[in-house]
């Protein structure tokens, strides 16, 4: 299964500070340090979306999946063709990854995006079913 090949097991620490979490992750920059897994809050990016803050949701699920929900303004990139299509995400706007693969999966995805010199991403915790077990807003429903 292509999340299997995408998926790198997480170790180290966490911290949790404004909504996110860092956690420290098994990829490594360049340079030798490992590169922390930003992680996203439901309830902070649904603030951040009822405030207006331009948010570029992007979806690792499958094209069904996404055709048959997705988070507000998602922009589709399943995990087996990130590593072809990952300049069709914004550098600009807030990027948030999520699908419902395992947590490895969703953190190599990450990990890869910060390698490619992104910035401006994170993981939505408890990805796609999070976001829906608490009532948010799910395209096209």
């Amino acid at each position: 299964m292509a999340v299997k090949l995408v998926a790198r097991m997480l170790a180290g620490s966490a911290l949790v500070a404004g909504g996110l979490l860092w956690a420290v992750a098994s990829g490594q920059a360049a340079h030798g340090v490992p590169i922390p897994v930003i992680t996203t809050a439901p309830e902070y990016a649904k603030r951040l979306l009822d405030g207006g803050q331009p948010i570029v949701f992007v979806d690792l699920r499958s094209r069904d999946d996404f055709a048959h929900g997705r988070l507000p303004h998602a922009l589709s990139v399943p995990l087996p063709e990130l590593r072809r299509r990952y300049l069709e995400i914004s550098r600009t706007e807030l990027v948030i990854l999520y699908c419902d693969c395992p947590p490895e999966a969703l953190a190599a995805a990450f990990r890869f995006v910060a390698a490619e010199g992104y910035q401006n991403a994170s993981v939505l915790a408890e990805g796609f079913r999070g976001w829906v077990k608490r009532g948010y807003p799910v395209e096209p429903r």
